[in-house]
């Protein structure tokens, strides 16, 4: 053929000028489906449970009634300095009946050490009372008791139920709350919504230890001020990733507690943490000769 046949056709009168380059709106990220949600929701948690296979909840007890007492306190507090007050308290008053006939002032003194004293000395005292009165000294194990007990609410009955009776359940708290969200899980802030959400993506026989893996998660690399992205196992899976440090080395340095090679916030944690137990309060942190088995 010759020259003539292969001209190209004249251009159009709306196209761009010669020299110019007509803008395109770039695609849209195409929404996630529900379904594409629930499933990476679901490879999150499998993930979580091989990285964290001695999840638990860190907050020391031996019984119900200390559990319920320990989460209480817990409110605006670590869960090492709970883990450092409660020695002395349950010493002191190791039964509801005990605690019930407390002096106000005696119990306030040794909790104070968690802060905000006063108001949960009201709430131990109310509790223990109901339990004495209302529930023959022991802890129920319905949470339509349990939130009928003085400063307990659902997120301390989930607690309780999940890790002191088997009753499986959700406990939002301020770090599962804030990596449910950067994960795309819900976009609900009320506690009780986010529960709900929660609950429908997973099977009940994973919810207490889902609470347990995502708030480990939360505490030893997804921070709230500064998540070490660099060194997080399940980024590929993170809609929030680059949200904070995403250099490895410098993330690894933001790891805390076993992540980090730091002591945990148990004073007895179970027998197969990798890491190191805490201090009682006023004592030193201990050395890797104190390891756990």
């Amino acid at each position: 053929m010759g020259e003539q046949a292969r001209a190209k056709p004249p251009a159009k009168a709306d196209a761009a000028p010669q020299g110019k380059v007509s803008a395109k709106k770039p695609k849209a990220a195409k929404p996630e489906s529900r379904l594409a949600m629930v499933r990476r929701a679901r490879r999150i948690n499998r993930e979580l449970a091989e990285i964290y296979p001695y999840a638990h909840p860190e907050l020391d007890f031996r019984n119900p009634f200390e559990l319920l007492v320990a989460t209480v306190l817990s409110a605006q507090t670590t869960d090492l300095r709970v883990n450092q007050t409660t020695p002395a308290l349950f010493a002191a008053y190791p039964t509801p009946e005990d605690m019930a006939a407390a002096a106000p002032e005696d119990l306030e003194e040794l909790i104070r050490p968690t802060g905000f004293f006063r108001a949960k000395s009201r709430s131990l005292l109310g509790l223990s009372q109901a339990l004495r009165d209302r529930f023959d000294g022991e802890v129920p194990g319905r949470i339509e008791d349990l939130v009928t007990l003085p400063g307990v609410g659902r997120k301390t009955a989930n607690v309780v139920l999940g890790n002191a009776f088997g009753v499986p359940g959700i406990t939002v708290d301020t770090h599962f709350g804030r990596l449910v969200r950067r994960w795309r899980w819900t976009e609900q802030e009320d506690p009780e919504k986010v529960e709900a959400e929660i609950c429908a993506i997973f099977p009940k026989s994973e919810w207490t230890m889902l609470s347990h893996r995502v708030v480990f998660h939360g505490r030893r690399i997804c921070h709230a001020r500064k998540p070490a992205c660099g060194a997080c196992p399940i980024a590929p899976l993170c809609p929030a990733y680059g949200e904070g440090e995403t250099d490895p080395d410098k993330a690894r340095k933001l790891l805390k507690y076993e992540k980090g090679g730091q002591p945990g916030q148990r004073l007895s944690p179970p027998a197969d943490y990798p890491g190191l137990p805490a201090a009682p309060l006023g004592g030193a942190a201990p050395d890797a000769a104190a390891r756990q088995p």
